[in-house]
């Protein structure tokens, strides 16, 4: 029996799971670990306590299910994205991880966008200058802790540095290495130009592979600590949001997925590339050998719906919300909601707006707020959708995934407002089923990434739009409330 493995890198927990070549489950294990916040806004992460996960789940997984290690033919690894992890010249770790949702880097922003060129950026890299991307983080370290700066020999992140303790061997893959902001993604290579004019030692980056090419094989070491077999195979691997699309098979033109997590995503696959001169969506290298994926965020989606219900409805679970708010008409009863919470990403990019309740009268009650909160983080979703559909990124179906995607009612209004069907798939696995694809691919069980996802990952029926003119009239004076409320944001930030 071969089997595959593929193992996902979260912000609270590690995750890895043991697929038949069939990608039946056969075991799966988890390990959670801290996240610090020194300073507000800032983010970090011990390396090491990734390792350690990965080196207990792993063991848990081949006890449980009892295979040879010699039978795990191959594995990837999922993890989140733009972390920097600095290594010494003997590869260790030289300080804490700064994290995707470290925010102390906005000088470092204005001076990448400054020394580069707004424009120029977007053309290499596809996105403008954000706090979230790797690049303003090693300048950071080089502005504010030189001493370690000039102790780095190597730069990696988060997953590829379990790469490294699994194999020895320093390499990324192109999904990951697009959220640097160092990577020229319409060419899929480290830019010499952004290398050069950031002053950034090339020498420091790791090799750069597509996601299901072969990087290594498992160490000595990593064997003796994980019982892996030195013949597994490692591949590239991928970023978890294109880890994700692979394991919900969004791998060909016309497909996408829209996650309602705490934030919420809509991602698209593409096979022709696609920039969006005004830096509203990421585009980033995909899974799929030779094409991208184009990505909008709402920066508050899950957690509008958590906010309100911890603030104001405590007594309701998710599930009742779901009944309260359905038995509301469509528009809430002239109630909008506007989900700006945190700021918003797409298609505003203003940290400085916040959420709105537009239209509030006597006769609204929590349950009409309750609708309109679910209504308005759908018409967040659908700017997404429409900044992708206007750079001719079709979304001819959506799957919904994420926490927010088990609510029926959730789904049915993504159907309406989208104008497309809209399903979710079977398998709960998400990135990790992803890599294991990945590994498949690599070790030459599957012919190709879009292959292997016809070939085993399954959908549940469609829900298909069934009052989308009936929304329209609503999302439409949706779109017109923050362009007459931005100046008075603004205004509101320096009271």
């Amino acid at each position: 029996m071969k089997t595959v493995l593929g193992i996902d890198l979260g912000t609270s927990a590690t995750k890895t799971v043991l697929f038949s070549e069939e990608l039946e489950v056969l075991a799966s294990a988890s390990a959670e670990y801290p996240m610090a916040q020194p300073q507000n806004g800032w983010a970090e992460q011990n390396p090491e306590d990734w390792w350690k996960a990965a080196v207990e789940t792993i063991s848990a997984v081949l006890r449980e299910s009892c295979v040879s290690p010699d039978s795990v033919t191959a594995l990837g690894i999922s993890g989140q994205m733009h972390g920097l992890v600095m290594l010494d010249e003997n590869g260790e770790v030289l300080r804490p991880s700064i994290i995707w949702c470290d925010q102390r880097t906005g000088a470092e922003c204005a001076e990448i966008t400054e020394l580069i060129g707004a424009e120029r950026l977007v053309e290499i890299t596809a996105n403008p200058a954000l706090t979230g991307f790797t690049a303003s983080k090693i300048l950071w370290v080089r502005k504010h802790q030189p001493e370690i700066y000039k102790r780095c020999r190597h730069i990696l992140l988060p997953k590829d540095y379990l790469r490294y303790k699994l194999t020895g061997d320093f390499a990324t893959e192109v999904s990951d290495a697009s959220g640097m902001q160092l990577l020229d993604v319409p060419k899929r290579r480290w830019s010499e130009e952004l290398l050069g004019k950031l002053a950034i030692d090339p020498a420091l980056l790791a090799n750069v592979y597509e996601s299901p090419e072969v990087t290594g094989t498992i160490s000595r070491e990593a064997a003796a600590l994980t019982g892996l077999s030195r013949k597994t195979l490692v591949v590239g691997g991928a970023g978890d949001n294109a880890a994700a699309a692979v394991g919900t098979g969004v791998v060909t033109d016309g497909r996408a997925f829209t996650t309602i997590g705490t934030s919420g995503v809509v991602f698209a696959h593409t096979d022709r590339l696609g920039i969006d001169p005004k830096g509203r969506v990421h585009t980033f290298c995909c899974a799929v050998p030779g094409a991208w994926h184009v990505m909008g965020v709402t920066q508050a989606a899950g957690l509008s719906l958590k906010w309100f219900r911890e603030q104001f409805a405590p007594e309701y679970t998710y599930r009742q919300i779901d009944d309260v708010a359905a038995s509301i008409p469509i528009g809430a009863n002239r109630l909008l909601y506007l989900p700006y919470l945190m700021g918003e990403r797409t298609p505003h990019l203003d940290a400085g707006c916040r959420g709105v309740f537009f239209g509030l009268s006597g006769i609204h009650t929590k349950a009409d707020m309750l609708r309109a909160v679910l209504e308005g983080v759908v018409y967040s979703l659908r700017d997404c959708v429409e900044v992708l559909r206007g750079m001719g990124v079709s979304t001819s179906e959506m799957l919904a995934t994420g926490g927010g995607g088990t609510s029926a009612l959730w789904r049915q209004m993504l159907a309406d407002v989208f104008g497309c069907p809209v399903r979710t798939v079977s398998s709960k696995e998400g990135p990790a089923l992803g890599v294991a694809i990945l590994a498949g691919v690599g070790a030459g069980l599957y012919p190709s990434v879009p292959e292997a996802c016809r070939r085993f990952i399954r959908y549940n029926e469609p829900q298909n739009p069934v009052n989308a003119a009936a929304y329209e009239p609503f999302y439409q004076l949706y779109t017109s409330l923050y362009p007459a409320l931005r100046a008075k944001f603004a205004e509101l930030a320096t009271l």
